[in-house]
């Protein structure tokens, strides 16, 4: 297990966003402090709540769950691995903190987890975090602020309890749970050119590998075995839609377009071929 990260309670200077919670309608949301974020976002519905993030809140949420299924962890570990990244970074993958700490999980790199700049990377900082918590003994019976305490040795191991709820509900939608419920929506104009091929490798090294295929032009296919994977990479695919110039992602009989990204999940002229992602 890598050396433990001791910190003062909450990371230094980490005033990124702000939680704002309305309890009556379960609704959540995170906001720059200036300015707000008007023009893009992202929404997940999963366990009849709503939350919204920024697109790279988002696709750090994507990723985690990503490197999860890569390595058949269950949707447990990765409610743990949001409920630790809520508190210590926000879900931001943040190049400052307390002492030497960086990364989505404020890892340190003088306590062995790695490098400054490995810990920069989210795929590996959350294959450090998972190698940890799956050497934490029955981490998944453990209440979710124990385990991730036991991973990341905080001054204020409680402070994670009041993630739970949350990590929990995000797990649901971005392992694919609850299908159809993350999309985001992007200001400004697509990309000219989109970058198909760096984004299926960009996501297989948080999947893993996957059956890839061109399917039109400029669109590709991945082959997906499960459903819940399914929806798992189109949620990834969705919260990178903007750096990779996606422009449509098709899963069974839904899909969802960058030109009407608030719109969601819709039902689609034809259906994607069983079994696999269609993006282009």
């Amino acid at each position: 297990m890598p050396g433990i990260t001791r910190k003062r309670g909450r990371t230094a200077g980490i005033a990124l966003a702000v939680v704002v919670l309305l309890a009556a309608g379960g609704y959540v949301a995170f906001r720059r402090v200036a300015p707000l974020l008007a023009t893009s976002g992202c929404e997940i519905k999963a366990r009849g709540q709503v939350f919204k993030l920024s697109p790279s809140q988002a696709g750090i949420a994507a990723t985690i769950a990503g490197v999860a299924r890569h390595r058949a962890l269950p949707a447990r570990a990765v409610t743990i691995a949001y409920a630790a990244a809520l508190q210590e970074s926000k879900l931001q993958n943040l190049y400052y903190g307390d002492r030497d700490s960086v990364g989505v999980f404020q890892q340190r790199p003088s306590e062995g987890w790695g490098t400054t700049r490995q810990l920069e990377d989210p795929v590996y900082a959350t294959t450090k975090f998972f190698s940890a918590l799956t050497q934490v003994p029955r981490y998944q019976r453990l209440p979710v602020y124990k385990a991730a305490q036991a991973v990341q040795r905080s001054a204020d191991g409680f402070a994670y309890v009041q993630y739970e709820q949350m990590a929990a509900s995000l797990a649901s939608g971005f392992t694919g749970h609850d299908p159809r419920s993350v999309w985001c929506w992007y200001a400004g104009p697509a990309r000219q050119q989109a970058s198909l091929t760096a984004a299926s490798q960009d996501l297989g090294r948080a999947f893993g590998r996957l059956p890839a295929r061109a399917a039109g032009d400029p669109e590709l296919t991945l082959g997906v075995p499960q459903a819940a994977e399914g929806w798992s990479v189109a949620a990834w695919l969705v919260s990178h839609a903007s750096r990779y110039g996606i422009r449509d992602v098709r899963y069974g009989r839904y899909q969802w377009r960058a030109a009407s990204g608030a719109s969601g999940w819709t039902r689609a002229p034809s259906p994607a071929p069983q079994g696999s992602v269609q993006f282009g």
